[in-house]
C-alpha cells in the first residue's frame, strides 16, 4: 500500500482562507491518506538578519488558526506537522490528539534544544518522518537511534528528497531508495520537488513507489493564478489526480496474474505445436526430441510441455497416431504397469533354487515381496509353466496380491503375453525368480527415463548381477511375437531387443554409482546361496533390512566375503555357443 501525504507547504502565502480551501479541496479525495501543515514563527526560524525573515511574518498564522485548520483537515484525513522551531512544538502539543505524525526536516535532526522539548509528550502512537537529505549514509544509524530513544515513537519513516526550487530530476534522490531499502528495515518516503509543469511530476513518485518507497510525499496548490511561494513543485488536485490514477495503474501491474488472457492467447496462436514425423501405434511412447517436427498449425494439440508432464506421470498413446498428427490430452493414457516375475523348478545347476530358503523366505518368495514393493507398479505376477513339475509354485506367490500365472512352458513371450492381455498392461518390469534382491532404487531411474525417452526397451548399462530391471512395453512384445511365432529362446528375452535396435528403441542409463557394482547377487549356485544366507543373518543381527543398499554397504565393508561366489559363470554372458545361437535365432531377418 502507498500512504500519500499531501504538502500545503507555504503556498498560502499567509491567506488563511486559501488554506481551507485548499484543506477542504484535498481532505476527501480517494488516494489521499495524509495531509501537511508547516506552522512556526517568524523570530523562532530565525534572526531578523535572515533574507526571508520578513517573508516568514508574513507567513505566520495564530495557533488559534492552525487548531481550527487541524480540526478541519482531521474530519476525514490524517493530519502531519513539519516541525521547525519552538512554536511548532506549541502548535503540536496543544492539538496532539488530532495529529498522527510528525516530520523533521534534516536542518533540524540535530537541534538538541528543540528535540529536547518533544521528550515532555507522548509520541508511542505517532509516526516520525525523519529527512535525511544531505546526511552521510554512516550517520542515518546514529539519528535514527537517537529519535527511538528520545522520542520512542511508534514508527520511524525514512525520506528522501529537498527542495530545489525546483529540483531537478537528477538531484532527487531517487537512488537513495534501493540502498536505503537493503540497509534498513524502516518503510521509506520519497518527497521529490520537480518542476510541477513536468510529467516527470507524475511519473517520477510513481517510479519511486514501484521502486519501494511507501510514503509519497507531494506539494499541492489549488488551481489559477500560481501561488507567491512554494509553487515550483505543487501540482493542482486535477493533476494530482492524474497521478493518484496512474499510481494505481502501474501498482495493479505487480498484483496481475502471472499470464494473462491476452497473452496466453498470443501464445496459443503463434505457438509451434509439435507434430509427429512418424506413425506411432497405441500402447508406444513418444520422443519429444526425436519423434516430432515443431511448425505453426490450425491442428488443436498439447505442447511439449504437457507431453513430457503426462510421460512423468507413466502416460502412455491410448491409440495410434498418424504422421503429421498432432497429439491431445486423449491421446494418452495411464499406463497399466506390471512386474512379472518368470520361474521354473527345472533348474540343474541348482535343484528347485526358487524354493531354497534365505533368510526365512524362499528364493522366490522374497523375489515377489521386494517386487510388490516396487513403486508406480500395479500388478505383481508370477508367470510359470503349466507343467505339472511347476504346478507346486502356486503355494510360495508370498501374498494374495500376487497374480499366479502358467503358460507355456518353454515360450517365455507368450506366457507373459497371455496374462498381459487379460490384465491389459501396457508397461511390464521383467524380472526373474533368482533376482531375489530387486529394488525401486533401480526401477525409478529406468522407469523415468524409459516413459521420457519413448522406449520401447530400457535397462540400466551397468549393475549388479542379479539386480538390474527390464522395462519393456507390451506393444513391443507383441512385436517380437509377429516376428516370432514360436520363440523357442524367449526364456533370454533381452536378446530380441538388443539384438534388432533397428526395429525396437533400446534405452541404456546410468544407475547411481552408489548401486553399481561388480558383485554377484543372483541365485543360481551353492554358492551364491551361502552368500545371501551369510548377509541376511549379518542384517539381522543388526536389525537393519535386508535391502540393496544395505547389501551393498555390507559387501562394500566386508569385501573377503565376496570371495564365496566370485568367478563363478553367468552362462548366457561366457557360453560363446549359446550366445552365437541367441545371435542367430532372436535376430529379425532383413
Amino acid at each position: 500500500m502507498i500512504y500519500n501525504l499531501v504538502e500545503i507547504a507555504n503556498v498560502h502565502a499567509g491567506n488563511f482562507e486559501y488554506l481551507t480551501k485548499l484543506i477542504t479541496e484535498f481532505k476527501d479525495v480517494q488516494g489521499v491518506n495524509g495531509i501537511k501543515f508547516q506552522p512556526f514563527k517568524y523570530d523562532q526560524i530565525s534572526k531578523s538578519d535572515f533574507a526571508w525573515y520578513e517573508v516568514y511574518k508574513k507567513l505566520y498564522f495564530t495557533p488559534e488558526q492552525w487548531s481550527q485548520a487541524i480540526t478541519l483537515a482531521s474530519e476525514s484525513i490524517e493530519v502531519w506537522i513539519d516541525t521547525f522551531d519552538g512554536y511548532s512544538f506549541e502548535i503540536i502539543e496543544k492539538n496532539l490528539n488530532k495529529i498522527a505524525g510528525l516530520k523533521f526536516q534534516s536542518s533540524i535532526l540535530y537541534n538538541k534544544e528543540l528535540i529536547q522539548k518533544f521528550k515532555s509528550i507522548n509520541l508511542s502512537n505517532k509516526k516520525v518522518l525523519l529527512n535525511i537529505s544531505g546526511i552521510e549514509l554512516h550517520e542515518i544509524e546514529m539519528v535514527i537511534k537517537n529519535f527511538e530513544k528520545m522520542l520512542s515513537p511508534n514508527e520511524i519513516i525514512l525520506q528522501v528528497g529537498f527542495q530545489g526550487y525546483p529540483t531537478a530530476i537528477e538531484d532527487n534522490c531517487y537512488n537513495k531508495i534501493s540502498i536505503l531499502k537493503k540497509q534498513y528495515e524502516h518503510e521509506i518516503s520519497f518527497a521529490d520537488h520537480i518542476d510541477c509543469d513536468s510529467d516527470d511530476a507524475i511519473m517520477l513518485p510513481i517510479f519511486a513507489a514501484v521502486n519501494g518507497a511507501t510514503y509519497i510525499e507531494k506539494h499541492i496548490c489549488l488551481d489559477g493564478e500560481k501561488p507567491k511561494y512554494d509553487f515550483y513543485s505543487s501540482l493542482v488536485k486535477s493533476k494530482y489526480q492524474i497521478y493518484l490514477d496512474r499510481l494505481k495503474t502501474y501498482l495493479s501491474l505487480s498484483n496481475m496474474d502471472y499470464i494473462n488472457d491476452k497473452e496466453r492467447y498470443y501464445l496459443a496462436s503463434t505457438v509451434q505445436v509439435p507434430s509427429l514425423k512418424i506413425k506411432k501405434m497405441a500402447g508406444q511412447n513418444v520422443n519429444v526430441n526425436t519423434d516430432f517436427e515443431f511448425k505453426r498449425t490450425s491442428q488443436k494439440g498439447i505442447r511439449t510441455n504437457e507431453i513430457l508432464k503426462l510421460q512423468e506421470e507413466f502416460y502412455i498413446l491410448s491409440r495410434d497416431k498418424n504422421a503429421e498428427d498432432c497429439l491431445k490430452q486423449e491421446d494418452f493414457k495411464k499406463a497399466n504397469i506390471a512386474v512379472i516375475v518368470a520361474c521354473r523348478l527345472k533348474s540343474s545347476r541348482l535343484p528347485k533354487k526358487a524354493l531354497l530358503k534365505i533368510g526365512d523366505l524362499t528364493s522366490v518368495e522374497l523375489c515377489l515381496k521386494n517386487a510388490l514393493q516396487l513403486k508406480n507398479v500395479n500388478h505383481c505376477i508370477l508367470a510359470t509353466s503349466n507343467l505339472e513339475e511347476d504346478a507346486e509354485l502356486v503355494n510360495y506367490i508370498y501374498s494374495k496380491n500376487v497374480v499366479f500365472h502358467t503358460g507355456d512352458p518353454f515360450d517365455v513371450i507368450d506366457r507373459y503375453l497371455q496374462i498381459i492381455n487379460q490384465l491389459k498392461i501396457d508397461v511390464i518390469v521383467r524380472v526373474t525368480a533368482d533376482m531375489p534382491f530387486i529394488s525401486n532404487d533401480v526401477l525409478d531411474p529406468i522407469l523415468k527415463s524409459h516413459f521420457e525417452s519413448g522406449a520401447d526397451y530400457s535397462r540400466a548399462k551397468k549393475a549388479a548381477i542379479g539386480t538390474n530391471l527390464e522395462i519393456i512395453n507390451a506393444e513391443a512384445l507383441r512385436r517380437v511375437k509377429s516376428f516370432f511365432p514360436s520363440a523357442d529362446y524367449s526364456e533370454y528375452m533381452t536378446y530380441y531387443f538388443i539384438n534388432n535396435p533397428n526395429h525396437f528403441l533400446i534405452n541404456e542409463i546410468d544407475l547411481p554409482s552408489e548401486l553399481v557394482r561388480d558383485y554377484r547377487l543372483t541365485l543360481d549356485y551353492p554358492e551364491d546361496l551361502e552368500l545371501f544366507n551369510k548377509i541376511t543373518t549379518a542384517l539381522n543381527d543388526k536389525a537393519e533390512d535386508v535391502n540393496l543398499k544395505n547389501i551393498i554397504k555390507y559387501l562394500d565393508e566386508n569385501p573377503d566375503d565376496l570371495k564365496i561366489n566370485s568367478g563363478l559363470e553367468v552362462k548366457y554372458h561366457s557360453d560363446p555357443t549359446l550366445i552365437a545361437k541367441l545371435n542367430q535365432h532372436t535376430k529379425i531377418s532383413n
